[in-house]
């Protein structure tokens, strides 16, 4: 199914408690996520316990109960709140009236330039990414929390679809969880590379072109005959 710019970002983030908590619980609830990001960031899991939260965060252990219900709980929501941070600056800093690539372009910007921003909470985000592989129950919490950030970057390419640059016969979903996989792979492993050998033009460009000779310069990639078929 395709979607259109008419519903551009709605509905896309789960419902989550936060949102219907009032101002001061936010707040309080941002303070001890932020204490915790600190100290995971730091130290290993094992090493940090909820009185060290405590005492960071400057809140009585029952105030971190009310929000969180172990410390598992904690690393876990602490670490999927990047992809509502994610989605916040795609609504607001993606402008809906731009073109196609314009809106892409800023797209990756906006994500690229978190991950080098929130390196610490992008750890952190990668390492429950690398344990959800075996745990059932958190494999599916991941990709409910995830699912908002790839709606967001799909509603964008679905732009593209509608005007006859981006290919029809893949979901803007599964094209967006290839862009996200570029964008994250130059975040973690590309992170040293030269802006000359992986600059985020270049992965926009890989992303939008390909990489075929054809797509690069015009030309039939070596060893293939080119289409000349009506």
């Amino acid at each position: 199914m395709i979607l259109t710019g008419q519903y551009r970002f709605k509905n896309l983030v789960p419902q989550i408690r936060m949102r219907n908590l009032p101002m001061a619980r936010q707040d309080k609830r941002q303070q001890i996520m932020q204490a915790a990001e600190r100290l995971f960031t730091s130290r290993r899991f094992h090493e940090i316990t909820l009185d060290d939260v405590t005492r960071t965060a400057k809140v009585g252990k029952g105030t971190i109960y009310r929000y969180f219900r172990d410390k598992d709980d904690l690393f876990f929501q602490t670490a999927t709140s990047g992809f509502d941070e994610l989605c916040e600056l795609l609504r607001h800093q993606v402008p809906a009236g731009a073109s196609f690539f314009d809106q892409l372009t800023e797209a990756c910007g906006q994500i690229s330039r978190f991950f080098e921003q929130r390196r610490q909470l992008f750890r952190m985000m990668q390492t429950v990414e690398g344990r959800m592989h075996w745990c059932g129950a958190l494999r599916d919490r991941w990709l409910e929390r995830r699912k908002g950030l790839v709606t967001a970057v799909a509603e964008i390419l679905a732009k593209g679809v509608a005007e006859g640059q981006v290919r029809a016969d893949i979901p803007p979903e599964v094209l967006a969880h290839l862009l996200l996989g570029l964008l994250r792979t130059r975040a973690r492993d590309l992170s040293e590379a030269a802006p000359a050998d992986c600059g985020l033009a270049l992965v926009v460009d890989v992303f939008y072109n390909g990489v075929s000779q054809r797509s690069a310069g015009g030309q039939t990639p070596q060893g293939t005959q080119k289409d000349t078929s009506p």
